[in-house]
C-alpha cells in the first residue's frame, strides 16, 4: 500500500508533486507503472473506503460549523459551480492519499480543543459524498469517538447517504446554490431537485441544518431567484437553525488560472453589504435565522 501522505499534512510537497497526482488520476485513468499501488489496488481501497484522497486541511474557528473545526477538504465533486474557490478539488486529481484511520488518529488528537469549544471535525470538499465510502467510515469513527460531525455538501449526491450513515453526521451545512432549475444549471451545470429532496429528508428526521447561499451579482441575486431560495429553505424552517448569506469574492481567480480552466466571473465584482444585507432580510420574512 502506498503511503503518500498517510501521516503528514496533505499539502504536496514539490519533490512528489508528480508522483501523487499520478496516483490521483489513476483513480480515472491509467496508473504509472512505477507507482507503488496498482490501480485495481487503488479502486478497491477507495471502494471499501481504506483510502481517500485528501485535498488539504485545516483548523478553524468560527467557520464551518460550531466552535473549533478541523475542516478536511476531500478531492471530486460532481458539480462546476462558476464561483467555485476550491476549483483544483473539482478533479480527482490533486491530493495526497490518507488512510481513513490515520486521518481519523489525527481528528482526534484535538479533541479537548473541540470539547472546550463546542467544535469538531467539518468534511468539505470538493463534495465529500463524492468519496462515499471513505466519508462514511470517517465519520463513524470519529462520531463513535464522541466528536462532533457536519458534512459540508451540494446535497446533489445526499442518496448516497443510508439512514445509519445520516446517524453519525450531528450537522449538515446545506448548499443551496439557487432557487430554479435554470438558474441553478446555469450556476453548477447540474440539477436542482436532487438537493431539495436531500433537504426534504434531513427535515423529515429532523436533523440540524445550516443552509448557505452565496450571493453572485448577476447570477444569483435577482429579485425571483432568491425569493425562491427562502421558499425553498422555509419548508424545512423546523430544523434549519440558520441561514448563512455569504458575498461572492474573487479570491479562487489564480486557482483557476493555475489550472488551465476559463473563469468566467473575472469581472464579477462583490456584493455590497447593504445588498447582502437585503437578501438576509427576505430569508427573515420567512421566519428564519438568517446570517
Amino acid at each position: 500500500m502506498a503511503q503518500d501522505g498517510t501521516t503528514g499534512i496533505v499539502t504536496l510537497e514539490p519533490q512528489q508533486g508528480e508522483r501523487v497526482r499520478g496516483v490521483a488520476a489513476g483513480l480515472g485513468g491509467t496508473a504509472d507503472a512505477d507507482l507503488e499501488i496498482t490501480r485495481p489496488e487503488l479502486l478497491e481501497a477507495r471502494r471499501t473506503g481504506d483510502v481517500g484522497l485528501v485535498h488539504s486541511w485545516e483548523l478553524v474557528t468560527a467557520v464551518d460549523g460550531p466552535g473549533t473545526r478541523m475542516t478536511i477538504f476531500l478531492s471530486g465533486c460532481p458539480l462546476r459551480c462558476v464561483y467555485c474557490h476550491n476549483p483544483d478539488t473539482m478533479e480527482m486529481k490533486e491530493g495526497t492519499l490518507e488512510s481513513v484511520e490515520s486521518v481519523a488518529k489525527r481528528v482526534t488528537r484535538y479533541r479537548s480543543i473541540f470539547k472546550a469549544s463546542g467544535g469538531g471535525l467539518t468534511l468539505s470538499g470538493g463534495e465529500p459524498l463524492f468519496q462515499i465510502a471513505f466519508t462514511r467510515r470517517l465519520l463513524k469513527l470519529v462520531h463513535d469517538a464522541g466528536i462532533h460531525t457536519c458534512i459540508d455538501t451540494s446535497g446533489y449526491l445526499g442518496a448516497r447517504l443510508t439512514d445509519e450513515d445520516l446517524e453519525n453526521i450531528d450537522l449538515v451545512l446545506l448548499d443551496v446554490k439557487s432557487g430554479d432549475e435554470d438558474t441553478y444549471n446555469a450556476v453548477t451545470k447540474r440539477e436542482l431537485a436532487p438537493t431539495i429532496a436531500f433537504g426534504d429528508r434531513l427535515n423529515k428526521i429532523g436533523k440540524p441544518v445550516w443552509v448557505r447561499f452565496v450571493v453572485v451579482p448577476g447570477y444569483t441575486d435577482s429579485e425571483e431567484n432568491v425569493n425562491n431560495v427562502a421558499d425553498i429553505v422555509a419548508r424545512w424552517a423546523d430544523n434549519v437553525e440558520r441561514v448563512e448569506v455569504l458575498p461572492f469574492h474573487n479570491m479562487g481567480a489564480d486557482k483557476w488560472k493555475r489550472i488551465g480552466l476559463p473563469y468566467e466571473l473575472e469581472d464579477v465584482s462583490p456584493p455590497s453589504p447593504e445588498r447582502v444585507e437585503q437578501v438576509r432580510e427576505v430569508f427573515r420574512s420567512r421566519g428564519l435565522q438568517a446570517f
